[in-house]
């Protein structure tokens, strides 16, 4: 909200504070000041000068037109392209030497074959307008010679502020008044007192749905759509940083800085029968200001009439009803409308407006009838119209009061506030206030959030100064630390990071696209109703969406070898409708808490992991994702299994099924051939995911997880190479081959896999790492071999092993 500080000053007469105290008052408040603009200061040398003569020069292309302007002390001969004024208008005129915005310096000089002594100045060269068809022709009183920087009041200083959703008031020139009255202990001038006109049976307005609980309509006949806005009311519009339209679109834009109520106007000749608001049908449409027609929803909330929808209630008029340069009647809405109705319907058409803006923080519903009011006496001494009939459809709930003990500041700010304080800043925010040591506080209409105690106390504490609440620590209370959950996801974390993979955070938001191209839309991903992105519309089933994704953003950015793992929330399954939303106001009941939690989806936690490139000096291959889930489990102290699989997005003959307790709980496996073309990823890219949950909630019920003996002695090592049959899994092998070695086993690696015309035809060669360690002794080479020896045996019993040289 930009805040020109003259307007400002016009309610706040007793304000002398420079522009920065202004400023750090308001920030110190609680309001956003972004930044002070100073305007005005910049121009030197312009003054209001009379053109006396206009010679057409037609030698060349374009209009070129050679005047005479008298400023009072001598005559100039300038050259203007502009063809809106004629003799005798009176005109800006810079000076040679005179200066404007942006540091453009006037001088005399030739052009067009003529001497050029200045320049007649426009709207955009002053800084009223961001652009301006022509010359800016001022008013026939305007004294000659006169400083046109002072006689426009060009010098200004503009508040620019950021406001929060919460203050909503803010969004006019009256609640920024407001607040700087009470920063400053000044009186404050209420514009929105302005008494209304009693009403009279004027334009037939039905209000059919109860998103609108106010309705004012007020008639206005004998406008004079020629007539152009005064330099006044420009100066102040595009100050607060709106452009300038037409008399009518001005006067309604102006109330609205002014006091914070949109409004809007219909031309009256085109309305047909009574106006309705009610919501949209299917299969309505509407043509807004905009140029666009749109499809509406069941969901918008409408002006109507006999033809159709008129306007986009609280957001846009329509095209039909515009008031256009032959207007002469029209029909003013000052209307009030639910937020949150609006700000579906802005984001639903994707169509911000600064009414809808005002709309869904909360607009004042006093204020209808005093900014219609305002709006009438505008147009009515700037374009000659006649106020007619008043509307006033007023459906308001009367306001809540609210219970606050007058104590509770001083709990909350941990500083004394004595009772005179509290009800002071009170009744600064507009509050109506009773009682005694429990204070019964009706809130302003202005000020929707005030809805309990804590916004009361919030308010007197900021009124009162953030900078005077002690700074303090509490004492906090002594802690529980991590539940035992928490200490086993994080030490799952820490496992994949040691297994040299780095963690991503993706966001739960898919597009369904790359859900059906993984093969995961079984598990029926829920559909958000009002997603952030039209192309992402889906919540992740899977953490392998987000896994990809990322994948294939770091492999763009020129990293070959990737290898990435998160864990986070999956979603699965629709959900099914609540049957009554429980309000806000008050905390819902254990019950519908309950039944809330039964709506939602199932949301898992999962782990995944997803590599690309070359890891350990080889291609990534399945057993990698394998190798890292397997120590994940083992972290854990749950055991996993592994046996052959064929699950979606994985190469059929290369996915591996990860069992614990002989359940699946996971996958892992090298992406299909045309899931990897398809996405762009490097050839065998691999990928897994299993249920972190499922796995934590084994390793809970399994008690501590037994620390590892550590051996001093020194290990040692030997490798064998066993002959299977294709179809034999390595898992499987590997599992027989701890069995038959014994405790002295320490470790087990699958380094190799060989296939060819040396081990046989169906046939393939499984070269496994061991390492033997005792936890008393050094191991002598008899009893490894001896334990070897005892593996070889017992994978050959299993699984017909033969050692690979024997």
């Amino acid at each position: 909200m930009r805040v020109p500080l003259s307007w400002l000053r016009t309610f706040v007469p007793e304000l002398t504070a420079t522009p920065d105290e202004i400023a750090a008052a308001l920030l110190r408040a609680g309001l956003e000041v972004e930044q002070v603009h100073r305007y005005g200061d910049d121009i030197t040398g312009v003054v209001v000068g009379r053109v006396l003569d206009v010679e057409e020069l037609t030698d060349f292309k374009k209009p070129i037109r050679f005047c005479h302007v008298d400023v009072g002390s001598r005559v100039h001969e300038v050259v203007c392209g502009a063809t809106n004024f004629v003799a005798g208008d009176l005109v800006p005129f810079a000076l040679p030497g005179a200066s404007l915005p942006g540091g453009f310096q006037i001088a005399t000089r030739q052009t067009y074959n003529r001497t050029s002594d200045g320049m007649i100045c426009s709207a955009a060269e002053l800084g009223l307008a961001e652009s301006s068809p022509g010359i800016l022709v001022l008013p026939a009183d305007s004294p000659l010679g006169a400083d046109v920087v002072d006689l426009l009041q060009l010098r200004d200083e503009v508040l620019d502020i950021a406001v929060t959703p919460d203050r909503g008031y803010s969004l006019s020139v009256r609640g920024v008044a407001r607040e700087t009255a009470t920063a400053f202990g000044v009186p404050f001038v209420d514009p929105g007192l302005l008494a209304a006109a009693p009403v009279d049976g004027g334009y037939d307005v039905q209000l059919d749905d109860p998103g609108c609980d106010r309705y004012v309509a007020r008639i206005v006949t004998g406008f004079d759509p020629t007539l152009p806005s005064p330099p006044w009311l420009q100066r102040r519009l595009v100050r607060a940083g709106m452009r300038p339209i037409s008399l009518a679109v001005d006067v309604t834009n102006h109330v609205m800085l002014e006091l914070g109520q949109p409004l809007h106007a219909f031309d009256l000749a085109t309305l047909q029968g009574a106006v309705v608001v009610r919501r949209a049908t299917e299969g309505e449409r509407l043509v807004t200001l905009d140029g666009q027609e749109r499809a509406l929803h069941p969901g918008d909330l409408l002006i109507t009439d006999d033809s159709g929808p008129i306007a986009l209630a609280g957001v846009m008029g329509g095209a039909a009803t515009e008031i256009s340069e032959a207007t002469t009647g029209i029909l003013l809405e000052s209307a009030h409308f639910e937020p949150s109705s609006i700000t579906r319907t802005a984001r639903r058409h994707r169509l911000p407006s600064e009414a809808s803006k005002r709309y869904e923080r909360g607009v004042d519903p006093d204020l209808a009838p005093a900014a219609a009011e305002a709006a009438v006496r505008l147009l009515g001494e700037l374009g000659g119209a006649v106020a007619g009939p008043v509307t006033d459809v007023d459906h308001r709930a009367p306001r809540p009061q609210l219970q606050l003990p007058v104590d509770k500041p001083g709990q909350v700010a941990g500083r004394a506030y004595d009772r005179g304080t509290v009800l002071q800043r009170l009744a600064d925010i507009g509050c109506e206030v009773t009682g005694d040591q429990v204070l019964l506080v009706t809130p302003p209409p202005w000020r929707p959030d005030l809805t309990g105690p804590a916004e009361l106390v919030e308010e007197v504490i900021r009124l009162e100064g953030y900078d005077t609440v002690p700074v303090a620590l509490p004492t906090a209370p002594a802690g529980r630390g991590l539940t035992d959950s928490q200490r086993l996801r994080r030490r799952a974390s820490r496992s994949l990071a040691a297994a040299g993979l780095v963690e991503v955070v993706t966001p739960p938001f898919v597009a369904e696209s790359l859900v059906e191209g993984l093969g995961q839309s079984h598990h029926q991903p829920p559909r958000l109703l009002n997603p952030l992105s039209e192309e992402e519309g889906l919540l992740r089933p899977s953490l392998l969406p987000g896994l990809v994704t990322a994948l294939l953003r770091n492999v763009g950015r020129g990293l070959p070898d990737v290898a990435l793992y998160e864990t986070g929330s999956v979603f699965r399954g629709a959900g099914t409708p609540v049957a009554r939303v429980p309000k806000t106001s008050q905390r819902p009941t254990d019950e519908e808490l309950a039944a809330l939690d039964a709506a939602l989806p199932s949301q898992p936690r999962h782990a995944g992991v997803a590599l690309a490139g070359r890891r350990a000096g080889r291609a990534v291959a399945v057993g990698d994702a394998v190798e890292v889930f397997l120590a994940l489990g083992q972290a854990l102290g749950v055991t996993l299994t592994v046996t052959r699989g064929q699950e979606a997005p994985y190469h059929p003959g290369r996915c591996a099924l990860l069992l614990l307790d002989g359940e699946p709980v996971g996958a892992a496996g090298e992406l299909h051939p045309r899931v990897v073309a398809a996405h762009g990823l490097p050839p065998r890219s691999v990928a897994g995911e299993v249920d972190l949950d499922r796995l934590v909630q084994v390793a809970a019920a399994g008690g501590p997880v037994a620390a590892p003996v550590v051996s001093s002695y020194p290990p040692s090592s030997v490798d064998v190479a066993l002959v299977v049959a294709d179809d034999v899994l390595a898992a499987d092998v590997e599992r027989s081959v701890r069995a038959g070695a014994g405790e002295l086993l320490e470790a087990i690696r699958l380094f190799d896999v060989f296939t060819g015309p040396q081990v046989g035809e169906g046939r393939k060669s499984l070269a496994y790492a061991l390492r033997f360690r005792a936890p008393d002794r050094t191991l002598t080479d008899v009893e490894v071999l001896r334990a070897r020896d005892t593996a070889v045996a017992r994978a050959a019993a299993d699984h017909g092993a033969v050692l690979r040289g024997a």
